[in-house]
């Protein structure tokens, strides 16, 4: 017989107050009135009526100087020239690849926009036409930044720079686009052994850490070398902590990842997603955060 896994009924614990984080971003819905001074400006995710700022979408306000937009708490991915996404191709076309990214219509990566393989630098010949698929084929994951967004709201990528390009073995997580933190840099080593690419689009890729990054080649030799027990259960817990991050609502950025994987180290890698696990290691991960920007 299977064995029966029970939870008992625990008290929650208290949270520290998060007045220390320079003050929470306040949650509208549609039709909420978000201020009545005419001195702002509209932003996305919002309309004026009658003098008044009123919200279309449900999500945070955000204002940049006099600029008020709303975040909406869960859409699809809208695209800003300089975003890194990870993308899976799903069809191929004259000149172009289709690139699903988690947006409202496919993105587009014209052959004209990658590095060739050894990151030659050259006029795209015919002969590169013909050998689109030997590059890059249906199914195929990869890693790009956002060149241009048309006015249709489509995508247009690129990978003119040998970090991006074909991704090898690892584990794809899907999360709204809207727990993933606007960083400087989307790619990160932990120090527990495995990498993380956080797509803007919500697509983030685990990975084993290369051991050396000198020679890549544009990533379009997938090594498919077996992947070490220790590796995988690295890369196994990783995954858990991004999906009980999501499920508790937290950002997803290098340092929460890496503290709630500290956190989930007295747990097998298993149980992490019992609803009473993933509580306590969020909680104490939210708490880190606290005292860290404290």
């Amino acid at each position: 017989m299977a064995a029966i896994s029970m939870r008992l009924p625990v008290a929650r614990k208290a949270v520290a107050p998060s007045a220390s984080r320079g003050g929470e971003k306040r949650l509208v819905a549609p039709g909420d009135t978000i201020t009545t001074d005419t001195g702002y400006m509209r932003g996305h995710g919002t309309y004026v009526e009658e003098e008044k700022l009123i919200a279309s979408v449900a999500g945070a306000v955000e204002r940049v100087n006099k600029l008020v937009c709303v975040s909406a708490l869960k859409s699809r991915y809208n695209g800003e020239v300089g975003d890194i996404v990870v993308g899976r191709i799903t069809e191929v076309q004259q000149k172009r690849w289709k690139v699903e990214t988690n947006s409202r219509l496919d993105s587009v990566l014209l052959l004209s926009s990658m590095n060739l393989p050894g990151g030659e630098l050259r006029r795209r010949s015919a002969e590169d036409e013909l050998a689109m698929r030997d590059y890059l084929q249906e199914g195929d994951l990869i890693s790009a930044e956002v060149q241009s967004v048309f006015s249709d709201g489509a995508i247009s990528l690129h990978t003119r720079s040998l970090k991006y390009g074909k991704l090898g073995q690892g584990v794809l997580v899907q999360v709204s686009p809207s727990f993933v933190k606007r960083q400087k840099t989307h790619f990160h080593d932990l120090p527990c052994g495995a990498s993380v690419i956080l797509g803007n689009n919500g697509f983030i890729w685990i990975y084993p850490t290369p051991e050396q990054k000198d020679e890549e080649t544009g990533s379009f030799t997938t090594n498919l070398e077996p992947v070490p027990l220790s590796d995988r259960e690295v890369i196994s817990r990783l995954r858990n902590c991004i999906v009980a991050l999501v499920t508790q609502k937290l950002m997803l950025f290098d340092t929460s990842i890496l503290y709630c994987y500290e956190a989930s180290l007295p747990h097998q890698i298993k149980d992490i997603l019992k609803p009473e696990v993933m509580e306590e290691i969020v909680m104490e991960t939210r708490q880190r955060l606290l005292d860290l920007e404290a």
